[in-house]
């Protein structure tokens, strides 16, 4: 987990919001998790020297710091996919292969249960119920729901995202011949 390497410009820039409000917080061990949330929130992520400036903060070590922020499961550890695909693994939803969604996915974009694609395009995640048990299997694709998933269904997501990808390129394109 740990890097000697220079932090990005994002993550410079994350490490002077969580200076900007840890102050706020007292030095005690049971403002931790807080902490913990207020960075997942504001960033999306915790960066390893968010964690080394938190356990200093609080006057702990990284790793009680680190072993905290890993016992649950809301924390993520690297910046989340432009598009986050999250696919439902319970007990409706896997019932009705919600598992042989969640490997179309990964196959067809080359990770992981719970990686990032390497242009950060896309983050994919099993997670628990989402509640929307009557349109099992259930996968969230940002904040859209996409019930009766069908690995077919998969593919025409891909597809848009591919198209979507196109007509940026394009536009893209088109505004630089302007200039």
């Amino acid at each position: 987990m740990m890097s000697d390497s220079e932090p990005s410009v994002q993550e410079r820039t994350m490490l002077e919001d969580i200076a900007s409000f840890l102050p706020e917080f007292a030095r005690t061990r049971g403002h931790l998790v807080p902490i913990l949330q207020m960075i997942q929130q504001r960033h999306a992520y915790l960066a390893t020297s968010a964690i080394v400036m938190v356990a200093e903060h609080l006057r702990l070590s990284t790793s009680e710091v680190y072993g905290v922020a890993t016992f649950y499961n809301q924390f993520r550890f690297h910046p989340p996919g432009r598009h986050q695909i999250r696919v439902c693994m319970g007990t409706a939803c896997h019932v009705v292969g919600s598992d042989i969604i969640l490997e179309h996915f990964e196959r067809k974009l080359g990770i992981k249960n719970g990686e990032t694609s390497p242009d950060r395009e896309f983050s994919l995640e099993s997670v628990a119920c989402v509640g929307c048990c009557a349109l099992a299997p259930v996968v969230l694709v940002d904040e859209e729901t996409h019930g009766h998933m069908v690995p077919s269904k998969v593919e025409g997501l891909m597809l848009g995202f591919d198209r979507e990808r196109e007509e940026k390129a394009r536009e893209t394109e088109k505004n630089l011949s302007r200039e």
